[in-house]
């Protein structure tokens, strides 16, 4: 039953991400969660580093969406300067603004990843809907009070994930 909580993969930031690997699975698209996976929840802006990272995947022929349960003004805001669709007010763990991104996109499940930072939203819609689950480690910075009060109940998950990784 905790399956449904366990990433595909768990890395310690995006620049660990083996695109090659994802490309063998064939993997076409992925899709990002944005705050704290991309952008710390307080900035607005992306830190040059995972802009360049982002540009790279795009050139290697990755389709890209950005899924996130913010408001429209912030994930708009990004999609713009990156040139790349979004879903806003996703409410993951539910699947309606994932099924949105794949549409949008033009993609399926099997060929489908999600990038995200958070177990019971990110991890846990991705995996209900069966695409491929990379967690990453949170950006620093401050964080939403809800994603606080996650975060301690995800401690528990991860140490899970860890001795399963070991």
């Amino acid at each position: 039953m905790l399956s449904v909580l366990y990433p595909k993969a768990y890395v310690p930031s995006l620049f660990h991400i083996n695109l090659g690997e994802l490309k063998k699975r064939g993997i076409k698209a992925i899709l990002f969660d944005i705050d704290n996976t991309l952008i710390p929840w307080d900035c607005q802006h992306m830190d040059p580093k995972i802009e360049t990272w982002f540009r790279n995947l795009c050139q290697q022929g990755f389709k890209v969406c950005f899924v996130s349960n913010n408001n429209e003004s912030r994930v708009s805001a990004l999609c713009r300067s990156l040139q790349v669709p979004g879903v806003h007010k996703a409410a993951k763990p539910r699947r309606r603004g994932l099924r949105r991104a794949l549409s949008i996109l033009g993609t399926d499940t099997r060929e489908t990843a999600l990038v995200g930072d958070q177990v019971f939203t990110d991890v846990l819609a991705g995996n209900r809907l069966g695409l491929y689950t990379i967690l990453v480690a949170p950006l620093a910075g401050k964080e939403f009070i809800g994603t606080r009060i996650n975060r301690k109940l995800e401690k528990l998950v991860l140490g899970r994930i860890k001795k399963l990784q070991s």
